[in-house]
């Protein structure tokens, strides 16, 4: 069987610090010697979203042929989904959302574009992955209805919570995060996050 290789995936005004658990999952996966990409994304303070669409594009067509799993967090989660509504949308073999913000919050920021149109219109999106999962902190300040009111209706996807996990970021305790290591090697999420 052929290893899988991996996209990391990071949000808005994130410039991949190394205390970060997406910076730690890259250096393990790396480690191991598995191909991992982990760009940092243009103009993180004030992305544009056809530069980061055609980014991300880049960066899967980089990979090698085979298994790929893409990890994103936070904005990155909501271009994940905006790709797939669009033209070419590009499939992977799994995804892992996390700490989607809710449309309507970005809608009032400066990121606005990232979520304006029918993309978010309450209609299921498809998460463009033979396997996919979304995971968010209970209290997580970017999800004020919470993770099922926001995201249940609009993800073809399973919901995983974290308690007291906020944004899921260092600020929140998540340097390290064995749980999702564990997810990107190959354990079930209702395993890996349970």
């Amino acid at each position: 069987m052929t290893a899988p290789s991996y996209l990391v995936l990071h949000g808005w005004q994130n410039h991949r610090p190394a205390d970060h658990w997406q910076h730690r999952l890259a250096d393990e996966l790396t480690a191991r010697g598995l191909v991992v990409r982990y760009p940092q994304l243009p103009d993180a303070d004030d992305p544009d979203l056809a530069v980061w669409e055609e980014s991300v594009r880049a960066e899967l067509a980089a990979l090698p042929e085979g298994p790929v799993t893409v990890i994103c967090h936070s904005l990155a989660s909501v271009l994940w989904l905006r790709l797939q509504t669009g033209d070419a949308p590009p499939r992977v073999d799994r995804v892992a959302l996390v700490s989607p913000p809710s449309p309507e919050l970005v809608a009032g920021q400066s990121i606005r574009a990232f979520v304006a149109g029918e993309a978010f219109d309450g209609r299921l999106l498809p998460a463009g992955a033979t396997e996919a999962v979304v995971v968010a902190g209970d209290d997580d300040e970017w999800l004020p209805l919470g993770l099922q009111d926001t995201w249940e209706a609009r993800v073809d996807a399973p919901l995983h919570l974290v308690p007291r996990g906020g944004h899921l970021t260092p600020d929140s305790g998540f340097g390290p995060w064995p749980e999702m290591l564990a997810w990107a090697l190959g354990t079930p999420a209702e395993d890996a996050f349970a």
